[in-house]
């Protein structure tokens, strides 16, 4: 079944209903499973029930990219990419929507319950006790249980303010009282995924990192985050990196969402040398432009400097050569576009999945061209 679920998510077959059907219709996944035909409840339990310990092969599976020698860590580039989450944008409502809507439904709702009970008793009067009548509508019920998500997502957006005023952040309002703004907004599908702003507009999703390495683009660390900003994500991917590798690169290349003097810090203090961009990079070189500009003195003045030193030769250039095609194989050759599960902890461990396959592909690949060579 391990192997089954790896083979699919390398064929860019993810769906479970749509791995069932693959083992009745094509050759290659009866190879797989021996001619057995699980019924796609059987592949979703699975992958539901072991989908921590499925992640887990991530570190054995870059392990044997390792001796295979297509893992060097001499120069790493980090990047994340937008994907949809396994819920609409219009099941979201922001916290003022919310507060209207409570009113308005508590409103319908307490007119709805008088009126159905006034029907309950004049069709008692009607037709006798004896006969049923006293049921709820259904339509009453639905109103109840919007009314109920409605003020659980409230209550929950109202707790996060107030962990975010304890901690110092924004969220108080004049009377000092914790309290989320109009505009946040919660989803009642996928409460833990957020609306993020991509190339293509808006989407409800998470923010999936991962870092590869510049020699055969092989995935040596990955996350997933709720934040649609990247520039938080650098010190935890630097961490994950020495997590699954037991060490840390020489290099590492990142857009301009990383580059805050914070994370140049951080790269010094691990001695990792950096070719992060400052601001947005003019077309075929190295420079920043219309960025602002760097303190001087600081440690962005000097990465820019670093990067306009190196011109067209900079090893910045690797990352658009190294982790742009990553997503591009992900996200187009296998069309991997939205996550099934829900969850910012299931996501994660889905995404690891999806990082184990693209490094299975490229074992793959590397193995067939080494028995072709010697062939």
């Amino acid at each position: 079944m391990v192997a089954l679920l790896l083979y699919g998510y390398s064929c860019g077959v993810y769906s479970s209903r749509r791995i069932a059907r693959a083992c009745e219709e094509r050759v290659d996944f009866m190879a797989v499973s021996g001619l057995e035909r699980p019924d796609f409840r059987t592949i979703s339990d699975f992958r539901k029930r072991h989908l921590e310990a499925l992640g887990g092969l991530f570190k054995q599976v870059l392990g044997l990219c390792r001796r295979a020698g297509l893992v060097k860590l001499g120069h790493v580039s980090l990047d994340g990419t937008k994907i949809k989450a396994n819920a609409s944008k219009r099941k979201a409502m922001s916290y003022g929507r919310m507060v209207k809507a409570e009113g308005k439904l508590e409103a319908a709702v307490r007119g709805w319950l008088e009126q159905a009970e006034a029907e309950d008793a004049a069709e008692d009067g009607e037709h006798g006790k004896e006969v049923r009548g006293d049921e709820m509508p259904g339509w009453v019920a639905d109103k109840q249980q919007r009314l109920a998500r409605i003020r659980e997502a409230k209550e929950a957006l109202e707790a996060e303010a107030r962990d975010k005023a304890d901690k110092g952040g924004p969220g108080k309002s004049g009377e000092g009282e914790a309290k989320p703004t109009d505009k946040a907004q919660r989803n009642f599908t996928d409460p833990q995924s957020r609306i993020l702003k991509t190339g293509d507009g808006f989407i409800q999703g998470y923010n999936a990192q991962a870092a590869a390495d510049a020699g055969h683009q092989v995935i040596v660390a990955h996350g997933v985050t709720d934040s649609g900003s990247d520039q938080k994500q650098l010190k935890p991917m630097i961490e994950a990196i020495e997590e699954e590798t037991g060490t840390l690169p020489q290099q590492l290349s990142a857009d301009a969402g990383y580059g805050s003097e914070d994370n140049l810090a951080i790269l010094k203090t691990h001695g990792i040398r950096g070719y992060v961009a400052t601001g947005r990079q003019k077309h075929g070189t190295a420079a920043a432009v219309g960025a602002k500009a760097a303190p001087c003195g600081s440690l962005r003045e000097a990465m820019a400097r670093r990067l306009k030193q190196g011109g067209r030769r900079s090893r910045y250039r690797l990352r658009k050569v190294t982790i742009e095609p990553v997503f591009g194989q992900i996200k187009h050759a296998r069309g991997f576009r939205q996550f099934l599960l829900r969850g910012l902890d299931q996501v994660q461990h889905e995404w690891a999945l999806v990082c184990i396959a693209h490094n299975l592909n490229k074992l793959a690949a590397h193995r067939a061209k080494t028995l072709a060579a010697q062939a």
